[in-house]
């Protein structure tokens, strides 16, 4: 009885027996009383937002292990940020096995949610929306985990992001699927990462539809083992509007998928249609850096199994037009600047080549040409993005 008794006592003590549920209402003092949940919260705790409109006037931070904030459906739930005084980000979680789900952020001064060295979270149909549309005003990022592992964005909806719509920066073992990324500069991209996989998304009316980036002097530089993989990647063409100075703000409208200085990439089973620059670029990084870890061209890219519609028909880069005009018109679906190291694909698709040689040198120094058919010649393949088990279970 008494080995019993001890062996329901250590049960208990394993178990979040004491998890409660905090349900907050619209209405007069929400700032305080959400802020003060997220707060008071303890690891197991769900804060359950109602449906209505919550008028909040600064930021939101969380930095407690283990919580969830759930809403009433993205549309129904929303955290309205049009009068926040502050400029950061709409709301903030530094801490681990947080789920966000269900609700809506609309006009983040910065940001809409960013998390930073929070592992194992999860964003289940969230929506964050500028309601006015492309603006070099609105907020950089609409979703934007940072320096994390094991990442899972999926069924959310981004649109007006100055930057990316969907941004997963320093991290490792991501998953980001089934999101709509509308009017962003970027709709989604993953930047300085290791084993991501993105796909059954809808990218549509970005600049660029979804980059693959690395970039030096940060923390964590060497990204790759990134599969982008049947997403519809549509009308990417609307005019860039990122702040001078960000890095996307020398992304061509008419961008469908851009992969930059990654490593082992595979951009399959795509459908690409109505890009008018490239449906899929492969590109060096173009500025000078100071980083010994940093390689700056793509290595082992494989492009295979896309559908490929109308597209390259106005290219965004200089001297674009004239190449497109030599070549009848538009571009071939596949654009090179001609610094790649190791490209496969598996269909009879041209690619056309802008025939640079040196890391660094301008569009306008271009020699285009058609490459030869390229065969899949990689030996290494990227296995499934596996996240850690009872993750995923957390939205059941």
């Amino acid at each position: 009885m008494i080995r019993l008794t001890a062996a329901a006592l250590l049960l208990a003590s394993a178990a979040p027996a004491w998890a409660e549920t905090h349900t907050i209402e619209p209405g007069e003092g929400v700032q305080e009383r959400l802020q003060e949940a997220l707060i008071l919260a303890e690891p197991g705790d769900e804060i359950v937002l109602a449906a209505g409109r919550y008028a909040l006037t600064d930021g939101l931070s969380l930095d407690v292990d283990g919580v969830t904030l759930r809403g009433a459906g993205m549309d129904a739930s929303v955290l309205d940020f049009t009068t926040q005084e502050g400029a950061g980000e709409g709301l903030l979680v530094t801490s681990d096995d947080v789920t966000l789900r269900d609700f809506g952020i609309e006009n983040a001064k910065g940001d809409g949610i960013k998390s930073k060295g929070a592992d194992q979270i999860i964003y289940h149909a969230i929506r964050v929306e500028w309601t006015n549309g492309p603006d070099a005003s609105n907020g950089a990022y609409g979703i934007y985990p940072v320096e994390a592992s094991n990442v899972l964005v999926q069924d959310s909806y981004i649109r007006g992001a100055s930057d990316a719509g969907i941004y997963v920066g320093q991290s490792e073992n991501i998953i980001v699927r089934r999101n709509r990324v509308v009017e962003n500069v970027a709709g989604i991209e993953i930047e300085n990462s290791n084993f991501a996989e993105v796909t059954e998304n809808l990218a549509t009316r970005n600049t660029g539809g979804i980059l693959v980036f690395d970039l030096p002097g940060l923390p964590k530089v060497g990204g790759g083992n990134v599969l982008v993989a049947r997403n519809a990647v549509i009308d990417n063409n609307t005019d860039n509007f990122a702040p001078e100075g960000n890095i996307v703000a020398n992304v061509p409208a008419g961008t469908g998928v851009m992969v930059m200085a990654n490593t082992k990439v595979q951009v399959l089973d795509n459908a690409l249609v109505n890009n008018s620059t490239s449906h899929v670029m492969l590109v060096a990084y173009t500025q000078e850096f100071d980083d010994d870890r940093y390689q700056p061209r793509p290595v082992q890219v494989e492009v295979r199994g896309n559908i490929y519609g109308s597209g390259g028909n106005a290219p965004d880069f200089a001297g674009g037009d004239l190449i497109a005009a030599a070549m009848g018109g538009t571009l071939p679906p596949i654009l090179t600047d001609g610094l790649h190291q190791g490209l496969g694909r598996g269909d009879n698709v041209p690619i056309l080549t802008l025939g640079l040689t040196k890391v660094g040198q301008p569009f306008s120094e271009a020699q285009p040409s058609l490459l030869p058919p390229v065969p899949i010649t990689s030996t290494w393949t990227n296995d499934p993005v596996a996240l850690p088990e009872g993750m995923e279970a957390r939205l059941k």
